[in-house]
Formats: structure tokens, sequence, C-alpha cells
């Protein structure tokens, strides 16, 4: 059979969007599929790593894990946005066909970006001597020497991934997100082969689990980045002394700390989720949580393979002035959150029988709390698909604006929402992306319409 007869039997807006001749349509497609293949391995290891997980410890260790990595992921958000600050910058870069620019954004980035680092580094391990972990997270104290080692471990492998993933940033500002996506997911799929012989050879312990968990990844990204800026035409933005020009850093930070911002802004807001219900309700409520959070981001993942590739595509068209191809994707995207939406409610109703077969007997969720994790992710993805376009444009004031309010009465309203109990944790999140999602379609609209103006332009 001819692949125009296959064309012929896919939906009809996917044969419109493979029928695009556009350049950028094209790439995000590409993009698409590959993320699209790669999170099939990556939700299946992802979903395979938590019984396995699990049954390596047990629920409660299960429990301060999930929230150990919460809070050592705040480290992720110490680079000033300087990432997101380089991708909208290179992006721009290659846009005006400014190569040599591009490169001195790629090396200045991965200095500035160690530097900090270096610095966030030193100052969390000498910290680390003297915090008192059981009482902060409100655990048994006989975990004292091993969530200090814990810690440790984790804190050095992210910091040294913050510094590594410039090179996924590069390549989701290339408009290779796909590319990015799959080198993640073999980084995933060999934490599982790792942690599987854990379970066969060692008995249940947390600093194995953080070392490996966390090292392995890292370790993989670090070794492909090195093969890529060696073997490949990034060979000709691989980090050099001689590109880096300290005066960028200013043009990269301008955006990059409205990021930094946001970023922290959305630490805590969501990130301070487990650290509440591990106070309020105990490791077992984290623990319940998190399964359905995993279920669910089965449809958040799903959405982000969509939705990424068109970050970076519009900064590419915003600098190039193609409005119409922006109106047209935007339109075909929000169609795509329709589906989403309905995704995500057939997931509601057959989570009951997705548990059963997933993780049996050892954790119980209940519908209520499912019902909830699943309109929160509908949610997220409708608000993520806005502040994802309006990012690429680097309009992101009101963005930053409101995830800011949000973080400063964060903690008592979600400490409050406990008594309703764990499912009333994601109402205030869930709140604060429907905020964004409505000032977000405001805003983009009269962006390309070229009707914005004071802080809808900023």
């Amino acid at each position: 059979m001819s692949f125009n007869r296959l064309t012929d039997l896919l939906p009809l807006r996917i044969r419109t969007l493979i029928a695009d001749r556009n350049p950028r349509s094209k790439a995000a497609l590409r993009n698409i599929i590959l993320s699209l293949v790669t999170k099939c391995v990556t939700v299946l290891t992802s979903l395979l790593l938590v019984p396995m997980t699990i049954s390596y410890v047990n629920p409660t260790q299960y429990g301060i894990w999930m929230t150990v990595s919460s809070i050592i992921a705040w480290i992720a958000f110490f680079d000033l946005g300087l990432g997101n600050g380089f991708r909208n910058c290179f992006a721009e870069a290659r846009a005006k066909g400014n190569e040599q620019l591009a490169a001195e954004y790629v090396s200045t980035t991965y200095f500035a970006v160690g530097a900090v680092i270096s610095g966030v580094f030193v100052l969390f391990m000498v910290l680390n001597c003297f915090i008192d972990w059981p009482a902060v997270l409100n655990v048994d104290a006989s975990y004292r020497v091993e969530l200090q080692r814990v810690f440790g471990v984790v804190g050095g492998f992210f910091c040294l991934n913050m510094v590594v993933n410039n090179f996924s940033m590069l390549l989701t500002a290339d408009q290779k997100p796909g590319i990015a996506a799959a080198i993640n997911g073999f980084g995933q799929l060999c934490s599982l082969g790792v942690i599987f012989i854990l379970t066969k050879t060692t008995t249940g312990s947390l600093t194995n689990l953080a070392l490996y968990f966390s090292g392995v990844p890292c370790i993989v990204l670090l070794t492909c980045s090195l093969i890529a800026f060696r073997f490949t035409r990034y060979r000709a933005y691989a980090p050099r002394r001689r590109n880096i020009r300290t005066g960028l850093i200013k043009d990269i930070l301008s955006l990059g700390i409205r990021f930094f911002v946001i970023y922290i802004s959305m630490l805590v807001v969501f990130q301070l989720i487990n650290f509440v219900l591990l106070r309020e309700l105990g490791p077992d409520a984290v623990t319940s949580y998190n399964v359905a959070s995993r279920y669910f981001n089965l449809l958040f993942s799903g959405s982000l393979i969509v939705i990424t590739p068109f970050w970076s595509a519009f900064t590419d068209a915003w600098h190039r002035n193609d409005r119409v191809w922006m109106y047209n994707t935007l339109h075909k995207l929000e169609r795509f959150c329709i589906v989403a939406a309905v995704i995500g409610a057939v997931m509601v109703a057959i989570s009951g029988w997705f548990y059963h077969i997933w993780i049996g007997d050892q954790v119980q969720v209940d519908l209520i709390l499912t019902a909830a994790v699943g309109f929160y992710t509908i949610i997220t993805v409708i608000g993520n698909l806005y502040t994802y376009l309006i990012a690429g444009l680097g309009t992101i004031q009101i963005q930053m604006t409101i995830y800011l309010i949000s973080a400063l009465i964060a903690w008592p309203l979600l400490t409050f929402s406990c008594r309703l109990g764990t499912a009333g944790i994601v109402v205030f999140p869930t709140l604060v992306y429907l905020v964004q999602a409505i000032a977000g379609r405001i805003q983009l609209g009269r962006l390309l319409s070229g009707k914005a103006t004071g802080i809808w332009a900023k």
C-alpha cells in the first residue's frame, strides 16, 4: 500500500497537518512523531518505575523519596532563567541568520550557568551538613543520616544536570525537541534497568535509589552532548572559551530573569504540594497523590509532545512576521486541547481498572482524588498552550505577575485546602492555571492582531 493510501486512513486534521508544506509545521510534525515514540517508551518506563520503586523500598519511604525529589528540584530554578533566556535568544539569532551570534550565545550560556550553579552547589552542600532533615520533613529521626546522604547525592547530580541540560535547551531552541526527548527517554530507560538490577541484588536503600535514579540520566545526557559537540553539525556551536561574551549575559538575563521569577513562583505553588501533604497528612497521602499524578502525567506529557515544538517555532515566526501561520497553528492547537479534555475524562472513568492492573493493592487512590487530579491536569494542558506560545514571543510580564501573586499566598491556601483531604491539595494550583489560561488567551489574541499595549505587550 502506498504512503498516500496510508495517509488517507488518518483523520482529516492529521492529514491537513501532514500536507502543510510550511517548514515550521513540517519540523513540528517530525518532532511530535519522534517525541511520541520516545514518550511511549518513557511513559512505560515511568509506570514500571513506580511499583518497582515502591517494592524496592516501601510506600512510606517512597513518599519521602518523592518529597526529597521535589525539594531538590528547587535547585533547577537557580539558573536565573538563563536556560530559557538562551532558548529565545538562540532562536532569534538563527531566525535573523546570525550563526556566529548563535554560537556565542551557546558558549556564554554554558559559562554563566556553570558559574551560577557552582555557587549553588557549594552553598547547598554546606547547608546540608547543618539542616535537620527529619524535622523539616516531619519523619522519624532514624532517617537523619540517610537523608543527609540522599540530599547530598541528588543535589550534586541535579547541579551537574543543570549545566549539561543546556544541550537539551539547544536542541529545543533549534526546533528539535524530539531529539532532546529521545535522549531523556534513553536516560530514564537506563535508570529503569539499573533499579531493576538493584531490586534483585540489594535490599531497599534510599541512598542507592537516589544515586542511580538521578545519576544515570545525567551521565547519559552528558555523554550524548559530548558526542554531538564533537561529531555532528552541532560542533559549530560547541562551547568554546573564545566564544564567551560576557556582554551577552545581559541580553539573556533581560528575558531570563523573568523566566526565573516565573519558575521560582511555580516552584512555590506546585512543588510545595508534596511538602505540605507530607507535613499535614503524612507520607501515605504523598504516595496516593503521586500515583494519581503519575497516571495523569500520561496526558500531561502527551500534551507537551504536541505543544513544546511550537515555543521556538513561534519565536522564529514572530521575528519573521509570519502572523498567518501563527493564527492557523493556534486554532489547531486549541482543537487539540478539546481532544485532551475528552481523553482526561475517559482516564478518570477507567482509573480504578488501571490502578488495579498497574499497582495492585499496594496503594489506595480514591475516585475523588483521581477526578480532582484529572481536572487539574486538563486545566494545566490548556494553560500551558498559551503560556508556551507567549513565552516564545518573550512577552511574559502577565505570566510572571500571576505566578508571583500566587506564590505569595500559596502556603496558607495549600495548607488550608488539606482540610478537604488529599484531593483538596489541587484546588489552588487548578485555579492558578485557570487564570493563566484566560489571561493567556486574551494576551495572545491581542499580540497576533497587533492590538497589544501596556502590560499585554511586555
